[in-house]
């Protein structure tokens, strides 16, 4: 392997599991990505073989069957799951962050009930925050979960999860309290809360008043599925309550967003050093002119800007990892490396193309699907003009004039 995206510091157990995946990318994902990708197929081999991996109990703690490694590593591996193919590492992204959630804020019993299951991927997580309409306004959602004897009935319609199909646990975001203007006096923020909502796999009708339509057909990010979800007059119960106490929902949902940014960094990364990768391996086998394009200096010169776009956005996706793993907050550090990530990424496959030339704009050629799957960086997670905000109202925070 080559010299970027190198992380110092690291523990010989978080080599050990680097080694492993790296080999998986190279020898189960990179050979049928393409394939499967152009296909929408779900990679269910590869699927079962991060299962043997212990990928789905990364982060879960030993005491609850995980190997109980740190929000780096598990970013880490990220980083090179989406170097062999982007949509693997959604499979296990929005499960990491269900799984995330649990573990900071479930209750005893719910972490006993979900956790070993987790790890070992007989449970798998999904996410649901967004609705149609809604974009980046969470403080606006409508679904609703309103008291119903001894249990709860939730209406409403959620938009854009990832694993909608194949997920069996998902972490809802509802409304349970009246918003200032629907005629109460309560603040939006704490008039949400996280259901556990359990339903099987597949589409249709899920579970009783939950269906889930089937797969949105999108221009990359194949193989996973992407779903809406319907809920009309779901009933659940106290139990599933994340944290056991309302109110909550959305500075749970906030915190699994901040560890999300992190991950969707370290799937640009990965996406940029694969980019990276194939550019410079085509530049040295296409001749022009007498000689290979990578010795002309238009070439040259493009390889060096991305190697260290590559580099800066590996660099602050550790930090970020690290910051967490630290116990500090790390809104704007993960919101930095979360754009910087994605655009460089998006910038560095775009130059890859264009180094590819005609042969970029062909199916047949890997650079085609990276393309595809690199603009989804830019708006996973919150878009760079989100994130912008965050850092911006933070930044004015902490330099407040006196």
């Amino acid at each position: 392997m080559g010299r970027l995206c190198q992380t110092d510091g690291l523990t010989e157990d978080q080599t050990e599991i680097l080694k492993a995946v790296r080999t998986f990318v190279d020898e189960q994902i990179i050979p049928v990505a393409t394939e499967l990708e152009h296909a929408d197929e779900y990679p269910q081999e590869i699927v079962d073989g991060l299962k043997e991996l212990g990928i789905f109990g990364l982060t879960i703690p030993e005491e609850y069957d995980g190997l109980g490694e740190s929000l780096l590593t598990y970013a880490l591996c990220v980083e090179e799951i989406a170097r062999g193919w982007m949509s693997v590492s959604g499979v296990i992204n929005t499960h990491f962050i269900v799984a995330y959630m649990l573990m900071r804020h479930g209750t005893e019993e719910q972490k006993k009930k979900y956790l070993p299951r987790m790890a070992a991927g007989e449970v798998r997580g999904a996410f649901s925050m967004s609705e149609p309409g809604l974009g980046s306004d969470v403080s606006a959602i409508k679904t609703k979960a309103v008291k119903d004897g001894d249990g709860w009935k939730i209406d409403g319609q959620k938009m854009w999860l990832t694993n909608g199909g194949t997920s069996n646990l998902v972490a809802t975001l509802v409304r349970t309290g009246q918003a200032d203007g629907d005629g109460g006096e309560e603040s939006p923020y704490k008039s949400m809360t996280t259901f556990l909502v359990e339903k099987e796999e597949g589409f249709g009708e899920t579970a009783p008043g939950l269906t889930i339509p089937g797969k949105i057909d999108k221009m990359g990010y194949k193989g996973v599925d992407t779903t809406e979800a319907v809920f009309e007059g779901f009933r659940t119960t106290d139990e599933q309550v994340l944290g056991g106490e309302t109110g909550k929902g959305f500075y749970q949902m906030m915190d699994g967003v901040e560890v999300g940014r992190v991950n969707v960094a370290a799937r640009a990364c990965g996406i940029a050093n694969r980019a990276f990768e194939l550019a410079i391996a085509y530049s040295q086998q296409r001749e022009t002119f007498g000689k290979p394009i990578s010795e002309h200096q238009a070439i040259l010169f493009r390889l060096a800007e991305m190697a260290t776009k590559v580099e800066t956005a590996h660099a602050m996706m550790v930090r970020a990892a690290r910051m967490k793993d630290s116990g500090q907050r790390n809104d704007v550090e993960a919101g930095m490396a979360k754009m910087v990530a994605s655009e460089y990424c998006n910038e560095v496959v775009q130059d890859s193309f264009r180094i590819h030339g005609g042969y970029g704009y062909s199916k047949e050629y890997e650079i085609e699907r990276l393309y595809r799957e690199a603009a989804f960086m830019l708006i996973g997670e919150g878009t760079s003009d989100i994130q912008k905000m965050i850092i911006g109202r933070a930044l004015l925070k902490d330099y407040k004039l006196k």
